[in-house]
């Protein structure tokens, strides 16, 4: 029911993932990342606490591989799961359980994952990985999104996407973006898409006045003076 992308940028350390599904509000469930640490992606038959678990793993200094382990011992129903690890130093684990559904596929390089399943076909998730890596002078978001549009191009899953999301994680303890569509019959990813154009431009802004708000730049809306 879903396809995924996680992604570290090597020149900045920054960590993202995107994701896209046929169920609702998929991002509120699979997409976990944490800035300095790295990123868990846990889908299929979700188990949203596995996100928050394999961070603390890798904040506590385990490699993926290491993290992955230990989900796995740990875990309850760990067949029924598809998980991606990514570490701080963009070292990735893949886990597809036996109870994946329908066509399944995990393709990793360095500094980035990306998993599906119910796939059209499983060179869906080759496409994506290619389409991160030719793109390496790009900013991470706009390698992500770029991937899930190629995921699309390439056949997608077996029926038709309704929700996508993004985070990007970058030095501070909040995501610098989180970005849903958490429901459309027409294209989500397209919408993701838009929607980070937007706030890419204002994205360090709102960081500056979290950080310090006398020196940020002006809010720019009615009333402002």
């Amino acid at each position: 029911m879903t396809f995924s992308i996680a992604a570290r940028c090597a020149q900045t350390g920054m960590f993202a993932i995107a994701v896209s599904s046929s169920s609702p509000c998929v991002a509120a469930r699979c997409a976990h990342a944490r800035a300095g640490v790295g990123v868990v992606a846990t889908q299929n038959i979700t188990d949203p606490r596995l996100g928050p678990r394999g961070l603390d793993l890798l904040a506590q200094g385990l490699s993926a591989d290491e993290a992955m382990t230990r989900l796995a011992a740990d875990a309850p129903h760990f067949a029924y799961r598809q998980v991606v690890v990514l570490d701080r130093q963009g070292r990735s684990a893949a886990h597809s359980g036996s109870k994946t559904l329908g066509t399944h596929r995990v393709v990793r390089a360095p500094d980035v994952a990306a998993a599906g399943n119910l796939l059209s076909a499983p060179e869906v998730v080759d496409r994506m990985v290619e389409t991160f890596l030719a793109r390496s002078q790009a900013h991470l978001g706009d390698r992500i999104l770029a991937a899930m549009a190629a995921a699309v191009s390439a056949g997608g899953e077996e029926g038709p996407v309704h929700s996508a999301g993004m985070v990007l994680v970058d030095k501070v303890e909040w995501p610098v973006a989180d970005l849903r569509i958490d429901w459309s019959d027409a294209d989500p990813i397209a919408a993701l898409a838009a929607l980070w154009q937007l706030w890419r431009p204002q994205m360090n802004a709102y960081v500056a006045r979290a950080l310090d708000p006398a020196a940020a730049p002006a809010y720019g809306v009615p009333g402002d003076r």
